[in-house]
């Protein structure tokens, strides 16, 4: 498969096929188990189980020669249970936008440098939504991406986007300037002219926001109602992730 396409990385591709050889039928494995499984030396399996013990993705047992999988997988299972969960409580929320104002209503989160679209519910005109489900767009260009980038601090900023992007951190700072204090933030369509997005943050139960929605319309207008509906959605969705009012950002 590495050879086929020059994107995959070997190493990655080893570490993950190590992972899924355990199971509740064999929740410890040797070495050479291990080796054998992927189709490899020990000697070349050894760099790879060394590498994910010390990550904690596994633990060494007793004897020294077994190896069971450690915390960190339990991590990644916590994130994929909270993503369903934020979907699984944004979904009906969204839709009850979408069918109260007729604007398009989405969900997304930071991927990156980018915004990725989880959720869409298109409004009736067909062009209020031209952004499918997958969709990823340049954070500092989108409503929902200002609004979790104000968010961030400067150093998380920093590590995102790096030295080699000083454009795009100096209009992520200008916007931040205004972003940074306000409950939503108006956006008009960098992708489609005319399209106007209005977003608001999800907060999870300690008070960070991991996730943004908006409404989003072909209009150069945005009434206080279109805002107050979105930001009641907002808080419907952060109360159903454990979030209280009160708690700060």
């Amino acid at each position: 498969m590495t050879d086929k396409d020059p994107y995959l990385v070997p190493g990655l591709l080893r570490g993950l096929a190590i992972l899924q050889l355990f199971s509740p039928q064999h929740p410890e494995l040797t070495l050479s188990q291990l080796a054998r499984g992927v189709g490899v030396s020990r000697s070349a399996a050894f760099r790879t189980v060394y590498t994910l013990v010390q990550e904690g993705y596994l633990l060494t047992m007793r004897d020294s020669q077994h190896y069971r999988l450690g915390p960190a997988v339990l991590r990644l299972g916590e994130g994929f249970q909270s993503s369903r969960e934020l979907l699984e409580v944004a979904q009906p929320a969204l839709a009850s936008l979408r069918d109260q104002l007729d604007w398009s209503a989405h969900l997304g989160v930071i991927d990156g440098r980018h915004l990725l679209y989880l959720v869409r519910q298109p409004a009736s005109d067909g062009l209020s939504s031209l952004i499918h489900v997958g969709t990823r767009l340049p954070a500092a260009t989108t409503a929902m991406g200002r609004v979790l980038l104000a968010r961030k601090s400067e150093a998380d900023i920093g590590r995102i986007f790096g030295a080699q992007d000083p454009q795009m951190i100096k209009i992520i700072k200008q916007n931040r300037l205004e972003d940074k204090q306000a409950d939503y933030i108006v956006h008009a369509g960098d992708f489609e002219r005319g399209l106007c997005s209005v977003a608001a943050p999800v907060l999870d139960m300690s008070g960070q926001a991991v996730a943004a929605i908006s409404a989003t319309k072909m209009t150069d207008q945005v009434s206080h109602q279109i805002i107050e509906a979105l930001l009641k959605t907002a808080a419907t969705i952060s109360k159903g992730l454990g979030w209280q009012p009160g708690i700060s950002v």
